[in-house]
């Protein structure tokens, strides 16, 4: 297949329906994870969901990096643009996120802060080209498929000497964070039998760290792309491997992914950052070696070091459930906020902001069915 409509073509989906019901075993549970995000707006937007037999059920993951970034992380946003006058300079999504209390970037703009929403690291760089009075930072985000854009600007602005230009660098890692996921496996934790593998992290990053899933947990991991055809595919490749008694990475996502990944990015994103020690995630709590800071070499643009910012605890909003959803134990049709006082317009949590977040997924596809249509996935 060349094209993408032919990835949403009807009379294949329904082939592939039709081999994953002839495929599935009566009296057995199919519970798979989708990590990303973009898998769940998929599941959702198309309608997978309702191809599936009764017994296959989509539990989601994380998300995406806006879903799991710690509310401390937002509020020491805030105080930079508010408390230190820096121009900050970040995407649409982080805008929008509450912090404590509910603030948001986007209510410290209106208070006055200087919070600029951006396409892209480049048009951070030419702010601070055009402005060299001002002091620009870049809000960093993502798993790692967005880490080398940054990395690339932190080249740029050390090449062209912008003084004035530093990152705030909030960057994770993706096995980590599912490692932790699965270790929280038991009477309180999510139950997992396979995990539809990230598609655009797993073209930087390739299908080999994935390996420790299987080895260590005993689970099928498939890589899967983001068309719906590709999450059914993968979906018929994960009940093979559970039929067979098998626990291997499979790589579905051909066309862009190899076991290596994109060897180039990765010495990029080696050079301009280090490993954290450790990191704080929404939902998953401090885990190890999960993030990114900047390298030594770098730490003159590095806004962290420049303007101390000094964290401080943050509790989430009462009743939002957005931490257990983040993790895969509840779905957000089992939070009372959802679609009362807690709508895209007016969230609660990060999971109803992002454009990946499993709450949003919800409320724009489908928002209108019944909790009881959704079975808890424990």
């Amino acid at each position: 297949m060349k094209y993408i409509d032919e990835f949403r073509d009807q009379r294949l989906a329904q082939g592939l329906a039709a081999a994953i019901a002839a495929a599935v075993q009566p009296g057995r549970e199919y519970r798979l994870m989708e990590f990303c995000g973009g898998h769940t707006h998929a599941i959702y937007r198309y309608g997978v969901q309702h191809l599936m037999p009764p017994n296959v059920r989509f539990i989601h993951g994380p998300g995406c990096p806006v879903c799991v970034l710690p509310m401390e992380r937002i509020d020491q946003a805030i105080a930079l643009a508010s408390q230190h006058g820096v121009t900050l300079c970040t995407y649409g999504d982080l805008m929008r996120v509450p912090g404590s209390a509910r603030k948001s970037l986007l209510k410290a703009k209106a208070e006055g802060a200087d919070v600029r929403m951006i396409y892209s690291t480049q048009d951070a760089l030419r702010i601070a080209r055009a402005h060299p009075g001002l002091q620009v930072v870049l809000f960093a985000i993502g798993f790692e498929t967005t880490t080398p854009p940054t990395a690339v600007a932190l080249k740029q602005a050390r090449a062209e000497g912008l003084s004035n230009f530093s990152v705030f660098c909030n960057h994770v890692l993706t096995p980590p964070a599912l490692r932790a996921i699965l270790s929280d496996a038991g009477p309180d934790g999510v139950r997992v039998d396979g995990i539809l593998g990230p598609s655009h992290v797993s073209t930087l990053i390739g299908s080999q760290p994935y390996a420790f899933v299987p080895r260590d947990f005993g689970l099928p991991v498939v890589i899967a792309g983001f068309e719906p055809l590709d999450v059914m595919q993968s979906v018929l490749m994960l009940v093979s491997q559970l039929n067979a008694g098998r626990r291997e990475v499979e790589n579905q996502y051909t066309r862009a992914v190899t076991a290596s990944g994109n060897r180039k990015a990765q010495a990029l994103m080696a050079e301009v950052f280090r490993v954290r020690a450790r990191f704080q995630w929404r939902g998953l709590g401090m885990l190890p070696d999960s993030a990114l800071a900047l390298a030594d070499v770098y730490a003159d643009l590095d806004a962290e070091q420049r303007f101390a910012v000094a964290p401080t605890p943050a509790r989430e909003v009462s009743g939002c459930e957005c931490p257990a959803i983040l993790r895969g134990v509840k779905q957000p049709v089992d939070c009372a906020l959802f679609g009362k006082p807690c709508t895209p317009e007016n969230p609660m949590g990060a999971c109803m902001v992002s454009s990946e977040g499993a709450c949003a997924a919800y409320w724009s596809y489908g928002r209108l069915r019944a909790a009881s249509a959704t079975p808890d996935p424990r």
